[in-house]
């Protein structure tokens, strides 16, 4: 089963990830866990470009390519492999991150988007994508906090509220238009009823 966690930067993704992931191996599941962009060494490369801050003056178009490199990387390094053993992967982000960033919210065209996709993941889908939401602001604040105690502050954190806003808005669109493969999860509760909401949500679904 392939998982992946969706959301606003601030909302909780990899404290969720963390403890989701836990759970699932004390039911004796085999995870594997990785994350977008990176999961490999050439993807953890691109990564380094793709989040400094050297890098502001970027070009979406250039940014697109690089996610969907180090996408093509982890698919056929990392998470097929896992897949055609019959383990459970967690992903911290997948490509419905690049349709919210890059198409929402810097307005790319979103049918090229998903031929460069498909072709980028050999047409990989999640069985099940969990949205963690928040709004922009809330998750904005809680960067911030983080970042006073060491976190990262990247390239895309520093785009302007409308930019985040709309990023956000393009995730509610995408779960109206898979409504089956998305759950939508309130990452504005306390850290223990956000994990069990998530629980909730995945282990019935989970293979035997």
């Amino acid at each position: 089963m392939f998982i992946t966690f969706e959301g606003p930067d601030g909302s909780g993704k990899t404290t969720q990830i963390a403890r989701t992931t836990a759970a699932l191996r004390e039911r004796g599941h085999n995870v594997l866990l990785t994350r977008e962009p990176g999961g490999t060494s050439i993807g953890d490369q691109v990564r380094h470009i793709l989040h400094d801050m050297k890098n502001a003056g970027m070009h979406p178009r250039a940014e697109l390519l690089l996610y969907s490199a180090s996408r093509a990387q982890l698919v056929e390094e990392v998470i097929r492999p896992h897949l055609n053993q019959g383990g459970v992967v967690i992903s911290d982000r997948f490509f419905d991150s690049t349709y919210a960033y890059q198409g929402y919210g810097h307005g790319l065209d979103l049918d090229a988007l998903r031929q460069i996709t498909r072709f980028a993941t050999g047409g990989l889908r999640p069985d099940l994508t969990l949205y963690l939401d928040i709004t922009p602001e809330d998750g904005l604040q809680r960067r911030l906090s983080a970042l006073q105690q060491g976190g990262e502050w990247n390239r895309l954190d520093a785009m302007a509220l409308a930019f985040h806003e709309r990023v956000r808005d393009g995730y509610h669109r995408l779960m109206a238009e898979e409504p089956d493969r998305w759950v939508k999860i309130d990452a504005a509760q306390p850290v223990d009823a956000v994990q069990a909401d998530i629980l909730a949500a995945l282990l019935p679904r989970l293979p035997s």
